[in-house]
């Protein structure tokens, strides 16, 4: 069974904003709106995150103002900017959903030939219409591979494996 990360990666602290410690956010969730949800965010190094109560948030240009309940000064909202926003996973109810995050590392399969492996999924992109996974194989190759139901049979993020039905030509 794979360990899931307790903390997500949700945004970063670009600049103040006004006099009263606001703070830009540019989110890194599907919509900035999607931000404006969170009653909480976390700050901090790898290991101690410190957690934030968020007073008030809103979208202005696809960035996300929040005000934090423990800034009231431009001087101390200065502080953050450049500082790494994190969700935890706990607070969140995705339901049977996943993050892209819980994707990184996990096995591509062959859904018809399950010892067949492809190779290791490293990056996640999006266009717009679906997102690609990029595979890096044993032989070092990379491949895109269309995040769509006609390719994606099964994902399975406990156990760490992804089965996949090829389109003609995408492995050859």
């Amino acid at each position: 069974m794979r360990a899931k990360d307790k903390y997500l990666q949700t945004g970063k602290i670009v600049k103040t904003f006004g006099i009263k410690g606001e703070l830009k956010v540019e989110p890194w969730c599907d919509s900035p709106y999607d931000f404006t949800e969170f009653p909480n965010i976390y700050i901090g190094g790898s290991a101690a995150k410190s957690k934030l109560e968020i007073e008030k948030a809103r979208v202005a240009k696809n960035m996300v103002i929040i005000k934090l309940s423990s800034v009231n000064s431009v001087e101390d909202a200065a502080a953050y900017i450049g500082s790494i926003l994190y969700l935890d996973r706990e607070d969140l109810d995705i339901g049977d959903n996943f993050f892209i995050s819980d994707l990184l590392g996990i096995t591509i399969r062959d859904a018809d030939n399950p010892e067949v492996s492809y190779g290791e999924l490293i990056e996640v992109t999006s266009t717009g219409a679906n997102n690609i996974y990029h595979v890096r194989g044993s032989d070092g190759k990379l491949r895109l591979v269309p995040a769509i139901d006609d390719v994606i049979i099964s994902t399975d993020i406990e156990n760490g494996i992804m089965k996949i039905r090829p389109l003609k030509g995408l492995f050859e």
